[in-house]
């Protein structure tokens, strides 16, 4: 089908995005085959990702991957990928002409959005908590902090929206703060914006894998834009932790610094004081308007 689309349709430039990566495969066989040049969007690395060892592929498989792989590299005008850690991770291995394209956030999603205070102390987090995000250290440091400050427990409020995995309740039940938590289960991403505008402190954990510098969340941009603190939990080398502490928006610590934490907290809940925030008025270059003219200038220079 695509073969006899070219045959009437005069097409400047490919692009593809994976995973899968079958589409990669498929974007460089075309290329090819028709002499067109290529970007290959990597959103995920592919065999250097998190869960690559857990395909259980045989190494025969294995080697095809690692192979194909290395032709994309021979033969992609263009390569780019979701962070700077895996750009770096990609070039290791041969990736030529790499640059790094974030998720962004769509503007028009915060159309209607406005920050508004609250008397409660509210800790939102959205999205998927599992095994692998729980963070239970900074639970105790919360339980910790109320046990210290009594009038902390009249204020805080826990907000997890999504999926929150067992191991986590039961962490929130180990500290004694399931009284002080509100799990909201699965809300629509409007009613998301939505909570963003009454909390009081975002949380990012980073999930726990082998790649996890380089994982940035697409929440993360969303996050930024809505203007509120966010608190990171994640390696010390992370994307995350460089991107909002360059953008004076938080801070990011390691999921075991219960020294850090504690210290944080007691600011943010007491003093109403958030170590290194200073919401920066540049955010919008992560928005997908100037992040799509990114990709139309590499479109233009390949075809060029």
């Amino acid at each position: 089908y695509i073969d006899r689309y070219l045959e009437n349709n005069q097409v400047d430039a490919i692009l593809t995005d994976g995973p899968p990566h079958t589409n990669t495969v498929i974007g460089m066989r075309i290329s090819q085959k028709h002499n067109i040049p290529w970007l290959a969007d990597f959103q995920d690395p592919w065999t250097q990702v998190d869960y690559y060892g857990e395909l259980y592929i045989g190494k025969r498989a294995d080697r095809i991957h690692r192979a194909l792989e290395q032709e994309v590299f021979q033969t992609a005008k263009k390569i780019t990928v979701a962070s700077p850690s895996w750009k770096k991770d990609l070039e290791s291995i041969g990736g030529k002409n790499v640059d790094v394209i974030y998720y962004g956030y769509d503007e028009t999603d915060f159309s209607e959005f406005s920050a508004k205070q609250v008397d409660s102390f509210i800790i939102f987090h959205g999205g998927l908590l599992g095994q692998d995000r729980n963070p239970e250290v900074f639970f105790s440091v919360i339980r910790e902090l109320i046990n210290l400050h009594p009038v902390m427990g009249s204020k805080i409020k826990l907000k997890l929206a999504g999926e929150v995995d067992l191991t986590v309740k039961n962490s929130l039940k180990k500290h004694h703060l399931l009284k002080y938590t509100e799990l909201m289960g699965m809300i629509p991403r409007k009613q998301v914006i939505k909570e963003y505008e009454k909390a009081s402190l975002l949380l990012l954990p980073i999930n726990k894998a082998d790649n996890a510098a380089g994982r940035i969340p697409g929440k993360l941009f969303e996050m930024l834009r809505s203007g509120k603190p966010i608190l990171v939990l994640g390696p010390e080398n992370g994307d995350v932790k460089s991107i909002v502490e360059n953008e004076y928006q938080g801070y990011s610590y390691e999921y075991g610094d219960q020294i850090g934490l504690h210290s944080f907290m007691k600011n943010a809940m007491l003093n109403q004081s958030y170590y290194n925030y200073k919401p920066s008025n540049n955010i919008r270059k992560y928005s997908n308007k100037i992040l799509t003219s990114k990709i139309a200038m590499y479109l233009n220079n390949m075809v060029q």
